[in-house]
């Protein structure tokens, strides 16, 4: 990640920081935040004490910078960096708001969002600030010449907004990522469907990646106490995404004994959406790259695999013109495993280079779910499959409120499990951006964010040996 000198202060924040050792975790950047980081170690303060430790003027956050939007312009997506783009900088506390809270970070992670983020796609996120800004005085706050990314956290509350009654300093907490305004009637039934609906730390400002992350209160949850920091960190975008894309009336509405093809099965999405369906009762049909990806499958329970490597499945012929015949090569392939059955559901997210396939092999009025599209937006297929088949395709994104929370309580309880394969350091964002943005990662990869090392902010330690093998199942893999 680039940590060298900006070339101006940027506006409402000061110089980025020194750099450290690659791989090596630094101290936090103020002595408020050192006092802050010992109250959380201490792991018995109490929350009157939190809501006295003095808040830094500033803190250490993962940014991109406006002024270098286009620096990648010219250059095919595989070969923007995000080392070159995303910087450690020292930036300013935002104002806290009414309905708000101020969370010290003890670690975030990476996702398909923070890449798109460091690479200025599909758009730059600085127009996703400036319309936020537009919208009232204080959301002029997300208005400013650098971004602080980041869309999963756990952490502990220290302050809290005007008008906020469930949460309090000292609480620990995991952050989901929609930050909705609501005051649409649209918004009432589904928060999805609310027209000020926005993705924190991508459509707003003061994101998870840092040491301290500004969030609105109906965003937070529970930390799972069985898991330490970085574990209790990745789930958060993910896991509630996929439990809306496949479980909730809202998406895919999964029912037992239904044949679930999940794309990316070992991936950060895929892999719950694959304990989802085994917990569901559901028959999941795992698709991966490699061997290896295919035995985490196995180790998750998943009996039904397809090595698409192996298969050297070929969607598109060229650029222009897709396969049909290699589409119906993966639909005898689904129909060998599961004795001649179509998938109910298609659990999509590639997008562009196997939506064609997924709208192919669904069973007559079958269901294509999709979100995501990570390698490409723009998505062909042949509709006389999907209309003279009866078939449906649900968009899905994120979660509500009731959906993340209804995901992080299988967490808490221990029957959906982290998918975390490593953690970086905070200095080290840049590097983990580039590991998910060439596919280099298995599951979820977290960040360390004030958490000086692994390991730390377990607070059931029964629950986790119970669940041990499950929690650390894609570790180092």
């Amino acid at each position: 990640m680039s940590a060298e000198s900006a070339p101006t202060a940027l506006p409402n924040s000061t110089a980025p920081t020194e750099p450290i050792a690659p791989g090596v975790p630094s101290v936090p950047s103020s002595p408020e935040m050192t006092e802050i980081l010992a109250a959380i170690l201490a792991g018995d303060t109490a929350g009157e004490a939190f809501a006295q430790l003095k808040l830094p003027d500033s803190y250490r956050g993962v940014t991109v910078r406006a002024d270098e939007a286009t620096m990648f312009e010219g250059l095919a997506t595989r070969d923007k960096d995000p080392r070159k783009s995303l910087h450690l900088d020292q930036v300013a506390l935002p104002e806290l708001g009414p309905g708000e809270a101020l969370v010290a970070v003890m670690a975030s992670a990476i996702n398909y969002n923070t890449v798109w983020t460091s690479i200025f796609e599909p758009v730059s996120t600085f127009s996703f600030l400036r319309k936020y800004g537009r919208l009232s005085e204080l959301t002029k706050r997300h208005d400013l010449p650098y971004h602080v990314l980041g869309s999963d956290l756990s952490g502990v509350v220290l302050r809290t907004g005007a008008g906020v009654n469930k949460w309090k300093p000292g609480d620990e907490v995991v952050a989901h990522c929609l930050s909705v305004e609501l005051e649409d009637a649209a918004g009432h039934d589904d928060t999805m469907l609310d027209p000020e609906q926005r993705i924190w730390g991508f459509e707003t400002n003061f994101g998870g990646l840092a040491e301290i992350a500004l969030v609105k209160t109906n965003q937070l949850m529970p930390k799972p106490a069985h898991l330490t920091w970085e574990e209790a960190a990745s789930p958060g975008l993910v896991n509630s995404t996929a439990y809306r894309q496949l479980v909730s009336k809202n998406g895919a509405g999964m029912k037992q004994g239904d044949v679930v093809l999940i794309w990316g099965a070992s991936g950060g999405l895929g892999s719950y959406a694959t304990q989802m369906a085994l917990n569901g009762g559901a028959i999941p049909v795992c698709v991966v790259s490699s061997p290896e990806k295919a035995e985490i499958c196995r180790a998750m329970g998943a009996e039904l695999i397809i090595d698409r490597a192996a298969e050297d499945y070929r969607f598109w012929a060229d650029e222009e013109n897709q396969d049909p015949k290699e589409w119906q090569r993966l639909g005898a392939k689904i129909r060998e495993l599961t004795g001649g059955e179509d998938p109910d559901i298609v659990f999509e997210h590639p997008g562009r280079e196997t939506f064609g396939a997924s709208v192919y092999v669904a069973r007559r009025g079958g269901t294509i779910v999709t979100c995501a599209s990570t390698s490409g937006f723009l998505h062909q297929y042949d509709n006389r499959y999907l209309w003279m088949n009866l078939k449906r395709i649900i968009g899905s994104h994120f979660a509500n409120y009731r959906e993340a929370w209804a995901a992080n309580r299988l967490i808490e309880k221990g029957m959906i499990h982290p998918t975390l394969s490593r953690s970086y350091a905070l200095e080290d964002a840049g590097q983990a951006a580039f590991d998910v943005h060439r596919n280099l990662h298995q599951g979820k990869v977290g960040v360390l964010c004030l958490a000086p090392e692994e390991g730390l902010g377990v607070r059931n330690g029964a629950l986790r040996g119970q669940h041990l093998s499950a929690i650390e199942r894609f570790r180092n893999v």
